[in-house]
């Protein structure tokens, strides 16, 4: 790609060059905005499952970055680092472009494209968005310099969405229970935990990811072995979460209930972290490259690790605690959070947050203490801020609250993390090589 360089007017002839502005002159407003939104849409748009939600975040970080990177002399295309990312995109050297322009028209396509199911109400916002952003900035900017701007937002994108047609989970909210598939048989093997209950995108494991890495050397080893012997680990880790369930504390709850984020009533687990990077945007003042760098990063770091976290859950089929307990300890027993439709080993909140985690921190540094307050205006839950002495202290807070729902045995959360903190240090890796 072409990067614009600075001019200074031409003393030869006297004939003034236009001021090239580079996007770390811009602040993160339109990145802020559109994210903000984007949490609402997962939340309210039909078929955003977490793998789903992952995917769209992945794509949409990408294209925002690229469309950013190519206006900065010390920022390099992802194009030949991650998996079949191939851009033929220019701009025209020593012209000017409008990097808020460029950002709000990438966001804007990316999500009229994932979201194209919104209600119409939600629709109608994201349109609304996009006009609110190019009606302020066409007071200021010159109408060939948006139009430039536009259209080179609408090239690349082009390209950034016809690329992920080809990962294997196209429009996957249409289709998020597969009904061919079928659960394998054997009691030592997942089974759904409700009448009626399809498995969760049970081939995403085998959609592709954006660093190979994130699925060749992150994948923990295998569980426990099932065994009916009161002495085996396996007995074990379900009466570890079959006390803890019957014994839980009022924090624990809250705790599990926090990081639980269902979808339709929060933008997902992905969602979540989407929202951690947006607030920390803002407290941190980034600018228009900054935060675009930071969202990509953490894109792919989600995207991944969904990925390779159904990978794992869809080859080694471990059953949920409730099945297990029921089975051999207390046929009586519940759980506190309904059990997902999917295999338990690992936890996909563990492996996310553990990615989330080793981002943040190369991000923002080791023991940032910080407030998460995603759920400040939920009324369904005890929304309160939390408080975290540093990014690890949020992570293991929220693969811990897998074990305080009932939900995860202690091998699919640890372990699940340390997927997540591989996976996170491999994102690090391809921008910083």
């Amino acid at each position: 790609m072409l990067l614009i360089i600075s001019c200074s007017p031409d003393s030869d002839n006297d004939i003034t060059q236009p001021e090239i502005v580079s996007p770390d002159q811009y602040n993160s407003d339109v990145v802020v905005s559109w994210f903000n939104l984007i949490k609402v849409l997962t939340t309210e748009t039909a078929g955003y499952t977490p793998p789903v939600a992952a995917r769209a975040f992945g794509y949409t970080g990408i294209a925002l970055y690229e469309s950013i990177q190519v206006g900065s002399t010390d920022k390099l295309s992802l194009t030949g680092r991650i998996n079949d990312l191939n851009l033929e995109t220019t701009i025209e050297e020593g012209l000017e472009y409008h990097w808020p322009t460029v950002a709000n028209t990438t966001m804007a396509i990316m999500t009229k494209f994932f979201y194209s199911n919104a209600s119409l109400v939600n629709y109608s916002r994201i349109l609304e968005l996009e006009t609110e952003f190019n009606n302020q900035y066409s007071n200021d900017i010159a109408e060939d310099v948006i139009n430039r701007s536009i259209t080179f937002a609408n090239d690349l994108t082009e390209q950034i969405i016809l690329w992920s047609t080809t990962d294997g989970g196209y429009a996957a909210q249409f289709n998020n229970f597969p009904a061919e598939y079928e659960p394998l048989l054997g009691v030592e093997f997942w089974k759904p935990t409700a009448p009626g209950q399809l498995a969760l995108q049970p081939y995403w494991g085998n959609n592709r990811p954006f660093i190979s890495l994130n699925v060749e050397n992150s994948i923990p080893v295998d569980p426990p072995v099932y065994s009916t012997d009161v002495n085996s680990i396996y007995y074990q880790r379900a009466l570890e979460v079959y006390e803890v369930v019957n014994n839980i504390t009022s924090e624990q709850t809250v705790i599990a209930e926090f990081w639980s984020d269902d979808p339709q009533t929060s933008a997902t687990p992905p969602g979540h972290s989407i929202s951690i990077l947006n607030q920390l945007i803002n407290d941190n003042d980034f600018d228009l490259l900054a935060s675009s760098e930071a969202f990509a990063k953490l894109a792919i770091g989600i995207n991944d690790s969904f990925i390779s976290c159904w990978k794992v859950k869809y080859t080694t089929n471990y059953p949920r605690p409730v099945t297990v307990i029921k089975n051999q300890i207390d046929a009586s027993w519940e759980t506190i959070l309904e059990t997902p439709p999917f295999p338990e080993y690992t936890s996909g909140h563990s492996v996310q947050s553990g990615a989330l985690a080793s981002i943040l921190t190369s991000l923002f540094g080791d023991n940032y203490a910080f407030i998460d307050r995603t759920h400040e205006n939920r009324a369904d839950i005890d929304g309160t801020p939390r408080e975290y002495s540093s990014f690890y202290d949020m992570a293991e807070e929220a693969a811990e609250s897998r074990l305080y729902g009932g939900i995860h045995f202690r091998e699919g959360i640890d372990l699940g993390l340390e997927q997540g903190f591989q996976i996170g240090e491999n994102v690090i890796n391809i921008f910083d090589n």
